[in-house]
């Protein structure tokens, strides 16, 4: 006997926090930028109980994973979560990503809400990465007119990434 499929619900706030939290890198890292944006759901309101979590490589391109024997910079965790506040905003303190082989500098996001069955995976580009981005076959495999979607855009300490979970300018998900 299955039971059914219950949504992610308003517990997340409660149960998937970690004392790092929105801190990939420590205060004071030298090149630490903060990723803020705000997330939307399909009626374009506010989502103020969502949960951001990313995964990256460091400036080098390195994972801290098992997987990745040339291994990650001594004390980078490579992993952030953030839960949105009131006004449905988030931020992540980190670096910018090295390239990774064959693939633009990029983050992994996912994305954990009230409403959704699963959690949405998506990832963060950036811009002045023109040539990089262009020949990244994940960034290539998006139609062209849906690809703003996943590149940041630069603010006064970092980027802005805002996720719009449907309707108008949706971000692009996966299926991963």
């Amino acid at each position: 006997m299955s039971t059914p499929s219950q949504t992610v619900g308003p517990y997340l706030g409660l149960g998937l926090p970690w004392d790092d939290g929105p801190s990939v890198v420590d205060e004071g890292t030298p090149g630490a930028v903060w990723i803020r944006g705000v997330v939307y759901d399909g009626a374009g309101k506010l989502v103020p109980d969502a949960l951001i979590e990313t995964w990256q490589a460091d400036a080098d391109g390195r994972f801290d994973h098992p997987d990745d024997p040339r291994g990650a910079t001594s004390g980078f965790r490579g992993f952030g979560r953030c839960p949105t506040n009131d006004e449905g905003e988030y931020g992540i303190r980190t670096v910018v990503p090295g390239a990774l082989p064959g693939e633009a500098p990029h983050i992994n996001v996912s994305v954990f809400a009230r409403g959704l069955l699963h959690r949405v995976v998506t990832r963060i580009y950036f811009p002045g990465n023109a040539e990089a981005n262009a020949a990244d076959p994940v960034l290539a495999a998006v139609p062209e007119d849906r690809r703003g979607t996943l590149i940041a855009t630069e603010s006064g300490d970092g980027y802005t990434f805002d996720v719009r979970l449907q309707g108008e300018g949706e971000t692009v998900f996966f299926d991963v």
